[in-house]
């Protein structure tokens, strides 16, 4: 077979897709098929529109949150933490174990330690000046969470 390197900033949709399911047959040969699912709990204002929530996805029995985010004025006022709980009961009810997110020192680290995460490891300046936390939580019954 030849094959040649190709960068590129803009790859087609039906390109990424073919990148991507080359490593997600490697990972179904292994034994760990491709289950992944959008998990959205959206903040809507009076109108209806979204200004705020959580966006993440569970697989492999584990919630992802990859966005969290309340508008400044609206902080302070419980809803970080009722959004990540919202999400994390609908994580349990996909038979999840456990929930994994990353943020920063510039970011909430503190606020998610108060919900019950815990740092399980660091990436220093990342960005530059700033370090990068990936932090988990067990939402399964065998494990205490700290």
């Amino acid at each position: 077979m030849t094959v040649s390197l190709h960068l590129t900033a803009t790859p087609d949709p039906a390109e990424e897709a073919a990148a991507r399911g080359a490593l997600r047959e490697a990972n179904a040969e292994a034994g760990f098929p491709h289950d992944s699912r959008p998990l959205c709990v959206l903040l809507r204002d009076g109108q209806g529109q979204v200004v705020g929530g959580l966006v993440g996805r569970t697989g492999w029995s584990w919630l992802y949150a990859e966005n969290l985010a309340v508008p400044p004025a609206l902080r302070g006022a419980g809803w970080g933490q009722r959004l990540l709980a919202a999400a994390e009961a609908e994580a349990r009810a996909r038979f999840c174990i456990g929930a994994r997110l990353d943020t920063y020192t510039f970011q909430a680290r503190g606020f998610y330690e108060k919900q019950g995460y815990r740092v399980v490891g660091t990436i220093p300046d990342c960005p530059p000046g700033q370090t990068r936390f990936t932090m988990i939580k067990r939402l399964d019954a065998g494990e205490e969470t700290r």
